[in-house]
């Protein structure tokens, strides 16, 4: 719980190089095992290597992930300035609200006063 955002566990799970070794069959017999233990247990590592039997070439693999983590980034950074723009939005109404409310409080306290010295 020290790193709340690492999501991947990285004792558990496979990394990317593990994977091509597999892949490629330069993987140890104990490695290999354990991997192919893995793809029963997990649906996740299991389409992970699925989708990895496509790509011929490790560079297309790293170059695909790159470009995945661009866009992520990419998509992220626009959420993020999205809702620190809507944050904005929120607090000029609510600056409007309370200048209204002191205005009507204040428009309120004249009239009363006023009406009273008649």
């Amino acid at each position: 719980m020290a790193d709340l955002k690492d999501i991947l566990n990285p004792d558990d799970e496979l990394n990317q190089e593990e994977l091509l070794r597999y892949l490629q069959g330069q993987a140890s017999d104990e490695e290999r095992f354990a991997i192919e233990n893995q793809m029963a247990e997990s649906s996740f590592v299991d389409d992970a290597v699925e989708g990895l039997q496509h790509f011929k070439d490790p560079k297309a693999v790293n170059d695909y992930v790159e470009q995945l983590n661009r866009q992520l980034h990419r998509y992220t950074a626009i959420k993020a300035a999205r809702k620190k723009r809507r944050k904005l939005k929120e607090n000029n109404w609510l600056i409007i609200a309370i200048l209204g409310i002191l205005l009507l409080c204040v428009a309120g306290y004249l009239l009363i006063h006023f009406h009273i010295r008649k």
